[in-house]
Protein backbone atom coordinates (compact mmCIF):
# COMPACT_ATOMS: atom_id res chain seq x y z
CA UNK A 1 0.00 0.00 0.00
CA UNK A 2 1.74 3.25 -1.22
CA UNK A 3 2.62 5.65 1.69
CA UNK A 4 1.68 9.55 1.82
CA UNK A 5 5.52 11.54 3.15
CA UNK A 6 3.84 14.32 5.58
CA UNK A 7 5.85 17.35 6.23
CA UNK A 8 7.59 16.68 9.75
CA UNK A 9 7.70 18.29 13.13
CA UNK A 10 10.99 18.52 13.27
CA UNK A 11 11.36 20.64 16.78
CA UNK A 12 8.89 22.59 19.02
CA UNK A 13 7.24 25.18 17.79
CA UNK A 14 7.57 24.29 14.57
CA UNK A 15 4.70 25.12 11.96
CA UNK A 16 6.22 25.03 8.52
CA UNK A 17 8.79 24.20 6.70
CA UNK A 18 10.34 25.05 3.39
CA UNK A 19 11.00 22.28 0.32
CA UNK A 20 14.44 23.49 -0.94
CA UNK A 21 15.61 20.41 -3.31
CA UNK A 22 13.83 16.95 -3.87
CA UNK A 23 17.57 14.49 -3.95
CA UNK A 24 14.91 12.15 -5.78
CA UNK A 25 12.78 12.39 -8.83
CA UNK A 26 9.34 10.47 -9.32
CA UNK A 27 10.35 7.44 -10.77
CA UNK A 28 13.72 6.61 -8.33
CA UNK A 29 14.22 4.07 -5.82
CA UNK A 30 13.94 5.07 -2.53
CA UNK A 31 15.24 3.47 1.04
CA UNK A 32 13.90 3.90 3.90
CA UNK A 33 16.33 5.98 5.94
CA UNK A 34 17.66 7.32 2.67
CA UNK A 35 18.14 11.94 1.92
CA UNK A 36 15.02 12.27 0.22
CA UNK A 37 14.67 16.07 0.53
CA UNK A 38 16.30 19.31 1.79
CA UNK A 39 14.30 21.33 4.29
CA UNK A 40 14.98 25.00 5.13
CA UNK A 41 12.93 25.59 8.79
CA UNK A 42 13.28 28.99 10.88
CA UNK A 43 17.03 27.64 11.86
CA UNK A 44 18.56 25.48 9.48
CA UNK A 45 18.77 23.31 6.15
CA UNK A 46 18.47 20.07 6.72
CA UNK A 47 18.40 16.98 4.51
CA UNK A 48 15.23 14.88 5.77
CA UNK A 49 15.49 10.96 5.33
CA UNK A 50 13.00 8.80 3.55
CA UNK A 51 10.06 7.48 5.86
CA UNK A 52 9.39 4.06 3.83
CA UNK A 53 11.23 1.94 0.73
CA UNK A 54 9.83 1.97 -2.65
CA UNK A 55 9.34 4.05 -5.70
CA UNK A 56 8.52 7.74 -5.52
CA UNK A 57 5.92 7.90 -6.85
CA UNK A 58 4.77 11.27 -6.67
CA UNK A 59 6.08 14.55 -5.66
CA UNK A 60 2.93 16.59 -4.43
CA UNK A 61 4.71 20.15 -3.52
CA UNK A 62 7.75 20.84 -5.97
CA UNK A 63 9.07 23.38 -3.46
CA UNK A 64 8.36 26.33 -1.40
CA UNK A 65 6.61 26.62 2.19
CA UNK A 66 4.42 24.20 3.31
CA UNK A 67 2.72 23.37 6.76
CA UNK A 68 3.52 20.51 8.98
CA UNK A 69 1.50 17.21 8.15
CA UNK A 70 0.54 18.14 4.59
CA UNK A 71 1.48 15.55 2.07
CA UNK A 72 4.39 16.16 0.08
CA UNK A 73 4.96 13.19 -1.45
CA UNK A 74 3.87 9.43 -1.87
CA UNK A 75 6.16 6.13 -1.73
CA UNK A 76 4.84 2.82 -3.19
CA UNK A 77 5.28 -0.01 -5.77
CA UNK A 78 5.45 0.20 -9.17
CA UNK A 79 2.30 -0.24 -10.82
CA UNK A 80 0.05 0.84 -7.74
CA UNK A 81 -2.18 3.64 -8.17
CA UNK A 82 -1.38 6.79 -6.67
CA UNK A 83 -3.84 8.12 -3.75
CA UNK A 84 -5.37 11.97 -4.25
CA UNK A 85 -3.30 13.80 -2.38
CA UNK A 86 -5.21 16.03 0.29
CA UNK A 87 -4.51 19.45 -0.19
CA UNK A 88 -3.26 22.14 2.44
CA UNK A 89 -6.55 23.58 3.10
CA UNK A 90 -9.15 21.83 2.25
CA UNK A 91 -12.17 23.60 0.21
CA UNK A 92 -15.31 23.41 1.92
CA UNK A 93 -18.23 21.45 0.86
CA UNK A 94 -20.03 22.50 -2.34
CA UNK A 95 -22.86 25.06 -1.23
CA UNK A 96 -25.02 27.43 -3.97
CA UNK A 97 -22.97 30.35 -5.64
CA UNK A 98 -23.14 32.92 -3.48
CA UNK A 99 -23.72 36.37 -4.91
CA UNK A 100 -20.32 37.96 -6.34
CA UNK A 101 -19.04 40.69 -3.53
CA UNK A 102 -18.90 43.83 -4.30
CA UNK A 103 -15.25 45.11 -5.72
CA UNK A 104 -13.53 47.00 -2.64
CA UNK A 105 -13.72 50.65 -3.10
CA UNK A 106 -11.92 53.57 -1.55
CA UNK A 107 -12.96 56.22 0.31
CA UNK A 108 -13.67 58.34 -2.67
CA UNK A 109 -16.26 55.72 -3.94
CA UNK A 110 -13.05 54.62 -6.99
CA UNK A 111 -12.49 51.16 -7.22
CA UNK A 112 -9.54 50.20 -4.95
CA UNK A 113 -6.01 49.37 -6.99
CA UNK A 114 -5.61 45.37 -7.65
CA UNK A 115 -2.64 45.45 -5.33
CA UNK A 116 -4.77 46.64 -2.37
CA UNK A 117 -6.88 43.86 -2.18
CA UNK A 118 -6.67 41.33 0.63
CA UNK A 119 -5.37 37.84 -0.27
CA UNK A 120 -8.49 35.34 -0.12
CA UNK A 121 -9.01 31.91 -1.87
CA UNK A 122 -11.33 31.30 -3.96
CA UNK A 123 -13.53 29.78 -0.91
CA UNK A 124 -13.48 32.73 0.94
CA UNK A 125 -10.95 32.19 3.21
CA UNK A 126 -7.58 34.31 3.74
CA UNK A 127 -4.34 32.27 1.97
CA UNK A 128 -1.89 32.63 5.02
CA UNK A 129 1.42 30.49 5.91
CA UNK A 130 1.25 28.64 9.37
CA UNK A 131 3.55 31.02 10.90
CA UNK A 132 2.13 34.32 9.38
CA UNK A 133 -1.33 32.90 10.94
CA UNK A 134 0.12 32.37 14.24
CA UNK A 135 2.28 36.04 14.51
CA UNK A 136 -0.69 37.82 13.58
CA UNK A 137 -2.58 36.14 16.44
CA UNK A 138 -0.25 36.87 18.84
CA UNK A 139 0.04 40.44 18.22
CA UNK A 140 -3.47 41.23 17.66
CA UNK A 141 -3.30 41.88 13.54
CA UNK A 142 -5.94 41.23 11.19
CA UNK A 143 -5.09 38.84 8.63
CA UNK A 144 -7.71 39.77 6.76
CA UNK A 145 -6.94 43.08 6.15
CA UNK A 146 -3.26 42.16 4.46
CA UNK A 147 -2.34 41.54 1.20
CA UNK A 148 0.62 39.02 0.31
CA UNK A 149 3.77 38.41 -0.93
CA UNK A 150 4.01 35.21 -1.32
CA UNK A 151 3.39 32.67 -4.37
CA UNK A 152 -0.08 33.18 -5.62
CA UNK A 153 -0.69 36.56 -3.05
CA UNK A 154 -0.12 34.20 0.00
CA UNK A 155 0.44 36.00 3.13
CA UNK A 156 4.24 34.89 4.87
CA UNK A 157 5.31 36.13 8.09
CA UNK A 158 7.40 39.26 6.59
CA UNK A 159 3.93 40.94 5.55
CA UNK A 160 2.83 40.27 8.96
CA UNK A 161 5.82 41.67 10.46
CA UNK A 162 5.81 44.48 8.22
CA UNK A 163 2.39 45.66 8.96
CA UNK A 164 2.42 45.45 12.19
CA UNK A 165 5.57 47.48 12.18
CA UNK A 166 3.84 50.58 10.58
CA UNK A 167 5.58 49.77 7.07
CA UNK A 168 3.66 50.16 3.80
CA UNK A 169 3.46 46.83 1.61
CA UNK A 170 5.82 45.60 -0.58
CA UNK A 171 5.24 45.95 -4.05
CA UNK A 172 3.31 42.84 -5.64
CA UNK A 173 5.41 42.70 -8.89
CA UNK A 174 8.66 40.96 -9.16
CA UNK A 175 11.56 43.02 -8.47
CA UNK A 176 13.87 44.14 -11.00
CA UNK A 177 17.19 42.49 -11.75
CA UNK A 178 20.20 43.86 -10.08
CA UNK A 179 22.21 46.19 -13.02
CA UNK A 180 25.57 46.49 -12.18
CA UNK A 181 26.21 49.51 -10.19
CA UNK A 182 23.19 50.16 -8.74
CA UNK A 183 21.77 49.14 -5.14
CA UNK A 184 21.69 45.51 -4.99
CA UNK A 185 19.00 43.32 -3.54
CA UNK A 186 19.32 40.77 -1.35
CA UNK A 187 16.26 38.45 -1.44
CA UNK A 188 15.63 37.74 2.73
CA UNK A 189 16.12 33.87 3.78
CA UNK A 190 14.16 32.01 5.90
CA UNK A 191 17.16 32.17 8.47
CA UNK A 192 17.38 35.96 8.30
CA UNK A 193 13.44 36.39 8.58
CA UNK A 194 13.79 34.16 11.72
CA UNK A 195 16.52 36.28 13.30
CA UNK A 196 14.72 39.63 12.57
CA UNK A 197 11.62 38.11 13.86
CA UNK A 198 13.37 37.19 16.89
CA UNK A 199 15.55 39.93 17.52
CA UNK A 200 12.72 41.94 17.54
CA UNK A 201 10.50 39.94 19.91
CA UNK A 202 13.80 39.80 21.90
CA UNK A 203 13.89 43.98 22.05
CA UNK A 204 10.59 44.18 24.06
CA UNK A 205 11.62 42.15 27.19
CA UNK A 206 12.80 44.07 30.03
CA UNK A 207 17.01 43.41 30.66
CA UNK A 208 19.66 45.05 32.51
CA UNK A 209 23.54 44.77 31.63
CA UNK A 210 26.07 44.01 34.10
CA UNK A 211 29.88 44.66 33.42
CA UNK A 212 33.07 43.74 34.90
CA UNK A 213 36.36 43.41 33.58
CA UNK A 214 39.14 40.16 34.34
CA UNK A 215 42.62 40.03 34.30
CA UNK A 216 43.68 37.00 31.67
CA UNK A 217 46.97 36.14 32.62
CA UNK A 218 46.66 33.23 34.26
CA UNK A 219 44.04 32.23 31.16
CA UNK A 220 46.31 32.89 28.74
CA UNK A 221 49.45 31.01 30.20
CA UNK A 222 47.01 28.15 30.39
CA UNK A 223 45.55 28.41 26.64
CA UNK A 224 49.60 29.00 25.59
CA UNK A 225 50.30 25.59 27.45
CA UNK A 226 47.04 23.27 26.45
CA UNK A 227 48.24 24.39 23.22
CA UNK A 228 51.46 22.88 22.73
CA UNK A 229 49.71 19.49 22.74
CA UNK A 230 49.71 18.80 18.96
CA UNK A 231 46.93 15.94 19.45
CA UNK A 232 43.13 17.32 18.74
CA UNK A 233 42.45 20.71 17.71
CA UNK A 234 44.12 24.02 19.04
CA UNK A 235 42.13 25.14 22.37
CA UNK A 236 40.98 28.52 22.50
CA UNK A 237 39.74 31.49 25.06
CA UNK A 238 36.53 30.66 24.07
CA UNK A 239 36.71 26.91 25.13
CA UNK A 240 37.82 28.16 28.65
CA UNK A 241 34.93 30.89 28.76
CA UNK A 242 32.73 28.21 27.89
CA UNK A 243 33.73 25.74 30.50
CA UNK A 244 33.88 28.77 33.34
CA UNK A 245 30.57 29.97 32.36
CA UNK A 246 29.22 26.54 32.53
CA UNK A 247 30.73 25.78 36.28
CA UNK A 248 29.46 29.42 37.45
CA UNK A 249 25.84 28.35 36.14
CA UNK A 250 26.13 25.77 38.01
CA UNK A 251 26.95 28.01 40.87
CA UNK A 252 23.95 30.63 39.90
CA UNK A 253 21.19 28.56 38.75
CA UNK A 254 19.28 31.35 39.06
CA UNK A 255 21.23 32.46 35.76
CA UNK A 256 20.55 29.07 34.27
CA UNK A 257 17.15 29.67 33.74
CA UNK A 258 14.09 30.29 31.43
CA UNK A 259 11.26 32.54 31.73
CA UNK A 260 7.36 31.01 30.95
CA UNK A 261 4.47 32.37 31.42
CA UNK A 262 3.62 31.29 34.76
CA UNK A 263 6.67 29.25 36.03
CA UNK A 264 10.72 30.44 36.05
CA UNK A 265 12.71 27.18 34.41
CA UNK A 266 15.82 26.43 36.30
CA UNK A 267 17.97 23.80 34.34
CA UNK A 268 20.10 21.82 35.96
CA UNK A 269 22.88 21.40 33.19
CA UNK A 270 24.70 24.13 31.57
CA UNK A 271 24.05 23.96 27.52
CA UNK A 272 26.27 26.84 26.33
CA UNK A 273 25.37 27.99 22.85
CA UNK A 274 28.31 29.47 20.83
CA UNK A 275 27.38 32.60 18.73
CA UNK A 276 28.84 31.51 14.98
CA UNK A 277 28.47 33.91 11.95
CA UNK A 278 28.03 31.77 9.06
CA UNK A 279 27.16 32.13 5.59
CA UNK A 280 23.67 31.86 5.62
CA UNK A 281 23.37 34.42 9.10
CA UNK A 282 23.63 34.07 12.79
CA UNK A 283 23.95 30.39 14.36
CA UNK A 284 23.60 29.96 17.84
CA UNK A 285 24.86 25.85 18.17
CA UNK A 286 24.77 24.19 21.45
CA UNK A 287 27.59 22.47 23.91
CA UNK A 288 25.41 20.39 26.16
CA UNK A 289 26.58 19.64 29.40
CA UNK A 290 29.86 21.98 29.45
CA UNK A 291 29.88 21.63 33.32
CA UNK A 292 30.98 18.08 32.90
CA UNK A 293 33.53 18.00 29.73
CA UNK A 294 36.87 18.37 30.36
CA UNK A 295 38.61 21.30 28.28
CA UNK A 296 39.91 19.11 25.72
CA UNK A 297 36.17 18.14 25.19
CA UNK A 298 34.80 21.02 24.71
CA UNK A 299 37.65 22.17 22.12
CA UNK A 300 36.18 19.04 19.91
CA UNK A 301 33.06 19.78 20.72
CA UNK A 302 33.85 23.78 19.40
CA UNK A 303 35.34 23.23 16.15
CA UNK A 304 32.81 20.14 15.09
CA UNK A 305 30.16 22.72 15.71
CA UNK A 306 31.62 26.02 14.39
CA UNK A 307 32.62 24.15 11.64
CA UNK A 308 29.34 22.79 10.67
CA UNK A 309 28.06 25.72 10.89
CA UNK A 310 30.35 27.87 8.46
CA UNK A 311 29.51 24.46 5.78
CA UNK A 312 25.90 24.67 6.19
CA UNK A 313 25.68 20.96 7.72
CA UNK A 314 24.55 21.50 10.95
CA UNK A 315 21.14 19.73 12.51
CA UNK A 316 18.10 21.06 14.30
CA UNK A 317 19.47 18.88 17.39
CA UNK A 318 22.90 20.93 17.33
CA UNK A 319 20.68 24.15 17.73
CA UNK A 320 18.28 22.89 20.06
CA UNK A 321 18.00 23.11 24.09
CA UNK A 322 20.61 26.00 24.90
CA UNK A 323 20.38 27.32 28.31
CA UNK A 324 22.64 30.74 28.04
CA UNK A 325 24.98 32.18 25.09
CA UNK A 326 28.23 33.32 24.58
CA UNK A 327 29.08 35.74 21.86
CA UNK A 328 32.63 36.61 21.31
CA UNK A 329 33.65 39.54 19.44
CA UNK A 330 37.39 39.55 20.77
CA UNK A 331 38.65 38.70 17.25
CA UNK A 332 37.31 41.53 15.64
CA UNK A 333 39.22 43.92 17.97
CA UNK A 334 35.99 45.54 19.68
CA UNK A 335 36.64 46.62 23.04
CA UNK A 336 33.32 45.82 24.47
CA UNK A 337 29.67 45.30 22.99
CA UNK A 338 26.00 44.37 24.27
CA UNK A 339 24.23 41.63 23.31
CA UNK A 340 20.78 40.59 22.79
CA UNK A 341 18.96 38.08 24.46
CA UNK A 342 18.81 34.33 22.83
CA UNK A 343 14.85 33.76 23.32
CA UNK A 344 14.17 32.22 25.65
CA UNK A 345 17.35 31.97 27.11
CA UNK A 346 17.71 34.39 30.50
CA UNK A 347 20.98 35.49 30.05
CA UNK A 348 23.97 36.19 27.43
CA UNK A 349 27.62 36.75 27.98
CA UNK A 350 29.53 39.36 25.37
CA UNK A 351 33.04 39.26 25.07
CA UNK A 352 35.39 41.49 24.10
CA UNK A 353 39.12 41.67 23.03
CA UNK A 354 41.53 41.39 25.40
CA UNK A 355 43.78 44.51 25.79
CA UNK A 356 46.73 45.17 27.95
CA UNK A 357 45.75 48.22 30.26
CA UNK A 358 47.35 50.06 33.13
CA UNK A 359 45.96 48.52 36.09
CA UNK A 360 46.57 48.84 40.11
CA UNK A 361 47.90 45.98 41.67
CA UNK A 362 49.53 45.88 45.23
CA UNK A 363 49.27 49.53 45.48
CA UNK A 364 51.23 49.71 42.25
CA UNK A 365 50.22 50.39 38.66
CA UNK A 366 50.99 47.40 36.32
CA UNK A 367 49.89 46.35 32.73
CA UNK A 368 47.72 43.43 32.68
CA UNK A 369 46.29 41.88 30.07
CA UNK A 370 42.16 43.17 31.09
CA UNK A 371 39.10 40.84 29.10
CA UNK A 372 36.06 42.93 29.49
CA UNK A 373 32.34 40.86 30.01
CA UNK A 374 29.00 42.42 29.43
CA UNK A 375 26.34 40.17 30.75
CA UNK A 376 22.47 41.11 29.73
CA UNK A 377 19.69 39.13 31.78
CA UNK A 378 16.06 39.30 31.45
CA UNK A 379 14.73 40.69 34.52
CA UNK A 380 11.65 38.56 34.89
CA UNK A 381 13.60 35.51 35.69
CA UNK A 382 16.54 37.31 37.27
CA UNK A 383 17.26 40.10 39.59
CA UNK A 384 20.37 41.72 40.03
CA UNK A 385 22.00 40.46 43.49
CA UNK A 386 21.89 36.76 41.72
CA UNK A 387 22.92 38.23 38.13
CA UNK A 388 25.97 40.02 40.08
CA UNK A 389 27.01 36.98 42.08
CA UNK A 390 27.16 35.07 38.67
CA UNK A 391 29.33 38.04 36.51
CA UNK A 392 31.93 37.86 40.19
CA UNK A 393 32.34 33.83 39.63
CA UNK A 394 33.20 34.47 35.88
CA UNK A 395 36.04 37.19 37.01
CA UNK A 396 36.85 34.89 39.78
CA UNK A 397 37.03 31.57 37.84
CA UNK A 398 39.06 33.41 34.61
CA UNK A 399 41.29 35.11 37.38
CA UNK A 400 41.90 31.72 38.66
CA UNK A 401 41.08 29.09 36.55
CA UNK A 402 42.77 25.99 38.94
CA UNK A 403 39.41 26.70 40.45
CA UNK A 404 37.32 25.19 37.42
CA UNK A 405 39.75 22.28 37.16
Amino acid sequence: MATEIKLPRLGQGMESGTIVKWLKSEGDAVEKGEALYELDTDKVTQEVEAEASGLLLKIAVREGEVPVGQTIAVIGEAGEEVPEVAADEPEPAAEPEPEPEPEPQQEDGRPAERDEWPAVSSGGRVKASPLARRIARERGVDIASLRGTGPEGRIVAEDVERTEAGAAPAPAAAPAPVVSGEVERRELTSIRRTIARRLTEAWQIPVFQLRSSADMTRVNALVARLRENEEGPKLTVTDVLTKVCAAALMRHREVNAQWSDDVILLHPTANIGLAVAAPQGLLVPVIRAAERLTLAEIGVARSDLVTRARQGKLQREDLEDGTFTISNLGMYSVESFTAVLNRPQAAILAVGATEDRAVPVEGELAIRPMLTLTATFDHRAVDGAPAAGFLQSLKELLEEPALML
